[in-house]
């Protein structure tokens, strides 16, 4: 089975200096978790709801007037329409990824596959892919504005001797 049998075809893109919020809406609409991003025809990113989460929200970053680009993953992982399924599921575990964009032969996006097309489609291995995705991973980047330690501290002792409860 090859990657243009499984994948969504005509898939909606995002330009890179589009704000965070346009492609949140995007994804809104169209009910996807991810939009290729490109500059022109040219594949230049991916952008998913959790970069938007993680990479902007947590940041405190204005929907608005960021960019996309601030916050996608520029390093994209991606396959061509007649690569094999296997493949594709080999590097969606190694790299820990659910969605892949699909591209033509020129290298323009052609579609999108996802962990849910292979499930969808009972890809051999899908189950072995899953299993590798969900595996904990490494922080993808480093923490830039925000400093994880003594940002949260531990939980407070609600019950111990200095607690202030409610007398019922």
């Amino acid at each position: 089975m090859r990657a243009g049998e499984v994948m969504t075809r005509n898939v909606v893109t995002v330009h890179p200096d589009a704000p965070v919020r346009e492609a949140a809406c995007m994804m809104d609409d169209l009910n996807v978790g991810a939009l290729p991003v490109c500059d022109g025809k040219r594949l230049v990113g991916i952008i998913t709801d959790r970069d938007i989460t993680v990479r902007a929200t947590a940041d405190g970053m204005r929907p608005d007037l960021t960019p996309v680009h601030a916050v996608m993953t520029d390093d994209v992982c991606w396959c061509f329409e007649d690569d094999s399924i296997e493949a594709i599921e080999q590097e969606m575990g190694r790299r820990q990824i659910r969605r892949l964009p699909v591209v033509d032969g020129r290298k323009r996006p052609a579609g999108m596959i996802s962990l849910g097309d292979l499930a969808n489609d009972l890809a051999e291995g899908t189950e072995d892919t899953l299993r590798l995705i969900s595996s904990p991973a490494e922080p993808d980047r480093a923490r830039r504005r925000r400093q994880a330690s003594n940002r949260y501290g531990s939980w407070p002792d609600y019950y111990g001797p200095d607690a202030d409860l409610p007398r019922g």
